[in-house]
């Protein structure tokens, strides 16, 4: 596309509502999460607290392919954070014994339920530093 008056580069650039768009994402992420029920919003929280201290330069989040290995083990951190927590917890109510077929599958929904959140988080910082195309 040829422009038959003069156009400078640096106009191209120039987008006003950039960081206005971002920001309106932000908002409405932080309106979709005031909706999580309390379990998914503490581990969204240990989630965002483990990300903040792999959030540095040179990071393997922000590697073109991320190690799988690296984010199960930080997904296994996060579930280990979560038992202590709920250990805590469980010394001041009284104890119950439960079907531990049920248990294991309460675990592992709460792997995966992990193993989202963190993705999630990942993907939204990596889009905040540029890694993420934009089609618009």
């Amino acid at each position: 596309m040829y422009q038959d008056s003069f156009y400078p580069f640096y106009r191209n650039f120039q987008d006003p509502l950039f960081w206005e768009e971002e920001r309106l994402q932000e908002r409405e992420n932080r309106l979709m999460r005031s909706f999580y029920p309390k379990t998914a919003l503490e581990l969204q929280r240990k989630v965002e607290e483990e990300c903040d201290r792999l959030d540095y330069p040179g990071s393997f989040i922000y590697d073109e392919y991320p190690d799988k290995f690296m984010m199960e083990q930080v997904c296994r951190r996060i579930r280990g954070s979560m038992e202590r927590d709920s250990m805590e917890m469980s010394q001041i109510r009284d104890d119950r014994r439960e079907d531990r077929r049920n248990d294991r599958r309460d675990n592992n929904l709460l792997d995966e339920l992990i193993h989202v959140l963190l993705f999630q988080e990942m993907r939204r910082r990596r889009c905040r530093h540029g890694r993420c195309r934009r089609y618009f």
